[in-house]
């Protein structure tokens, strides 16, 4: 399946080497607030009612969802 991008690939190449011209722990620090700004936008969009153990369950099936099967791993509902 061929990705669809509306980015020329000129421009692909420039981001690519401004980012990989930085530091391993720079990329690194990059990729754990990408990590954790994805996690405040899950959270705001689940139910605001929901108890503390609730939310976690579902932001672990947001995030890890397709990759875990997990009424056959864990003998649980997916829910």
């Amino acid at each position: 399946m061929s990705q669809v991008t509306d980015t020329p690939p000129e421009i692909e190449q420039i981001v690519r080497e401004k980012i990989m011209a930085r530091s391993c722990e720079e990329r690194f620090i990059m990729g754990a607030q990408m990590f954790d700004s994805a996690l405040e936008m899950i959270k705001a969009s689940l139910p605001k009612d929901l108890s503390e153990a609730e939310q976690r369950r579902l932001l672990f099936k947001r995030i890890y969802g397709k990759e875990i099967n997990f009424e056959n791993r864990y003998g649980v509902d997916a829910g």
